[in-house]
This record gives structure tokens, C-alpha cells and sequence, in this order.
């Protein structure tokens, strides 16, 4: 439908419509009563959960503390009409989609067979036969979740090395 307003010369521009999202935004922010840091960061929190929330399938990365404290002491100590720039540099600068990458992909493709495999295994195995208890609607959730979460936290690690 967005492709035949386009067509028809009815639809918005991007520019436009991009200039409306960050006027959104930053009416949204402005409107927050911020004394402190903390204050900052809860309002940028609460901008990315917008964000993630309303749309679906498309999520944005929150930006790292200490860049939102560095935008803080600059938003702090410009001039109110210079607030806004601030602000929108800070957020076409720092706002990124939050992408999958291949080993997460591959972790949450592969584990939960795995687990129900390992299940099975376990529960002939003496030492361990109690794994019987544990509901296979639980273990597997478990078993993924874990298995994503060390995925993530091993290729943070990677990453930091790398670049460290």
C-alpha cells in the first residue's frame, strides 16, 4: 500500500517522515522533568523501549553507558536551543539495529534437539537418572536459554578482546 501512495505522489517523503519520528521523540524527552544522570538515562531507556516495542521484528541496540553520559554532559551544558541537535546527533550516531549474528543463530537452531537428545541420554544414565523430574516443556526453554546467553556472552568477550 506504502509503495502505491509512493507511486501516486500521495505518500510522505523519508526525510519528512523522519523529521516527525524525531520530533516524536524528542517531544517525548523533553516533556521528562531531568535533573541528573539517572533521570537522562531512564528517558533514553524508555525511547529505545518504545522503539523495540512498537515495532515488530525490527529491534534497536540501547547505546553504551558511558556514550549516553557523554551526551549527557554535553546536553547539560549547551544552551536550550542547542538541546535538540544534541539530541539528534546522538541518536542517528547511536541507534543500531540489533542484529543476529551467525553463531546465535546457529545456538538457537541446534539446541533445543540437542537438549531433548541429551534428555534421553541422561535419563539411562544412573548418576543422573533424576533428570527425569524435570518436565521436557522446562528443560528445553532452559537448556536454549542458557545456551543463547553463553553464545552472547562468549562472542562480548571475543569482541572486547579483539578490540581491547
Amino acid at each position: 500500500m506504502g509503495l502505491l501512495m509512493s507511486y501516486m505522489g500521495k505518500g510522505l517523503p523519508s526525510v519528512q517522515m523522519l523529521n516527525m519520528l524525531t520530533d516524536t521523540l524528542y517531544k517525548q524527552f523533553i516533556e521528562k522533568d531531568i535533573h541528573d544522570f539517572e533521570e537522562f538515562h531512564i528517558a533514553m531507556l524508555d525511547i529505545f523501549i518504545t522503539f523495540n516495542s512498537a515495532l515488530p521484528g525490527m529491534h534497536y541496540d540501547v547505546p553504551q553507558r558511558t556514550d549516553v553520559e557523554d551526551c549527557f554532559k554535553q546536553w547539560n551544558a549547551s544552551k536550550p536551543e542547542d538541546k535538540r541537535k544534541i539530541f539528534e546527533d546522538f541518536m542517528v550516531k547511536f541507534v543500531n539495529h540489533s542484529k543476529l549474528d551467525n553463531y546465535t543463530m546457529i545456538a538457537g537452531m541446534v539446541t533445543p534437539p540437542a537438549a531433548m537428545a541429551l534428555k534421553r541420554a541422561g535419563e539411562t544414565v544412573p548418576q543422573i537418572n533424576m533428570i527425569k523430574v524435570i518436565p521436557d516443556v522446562v528443560f528445553v526453554p532452559s537448556a536454549t536459554l542458557l545456551a543463547l546467553i553463553s553464545v552472547k556472552l562468549t562472542r562480548r568477550i571475543t569482541l572486547k578482546k579483539h578490540i581491547g
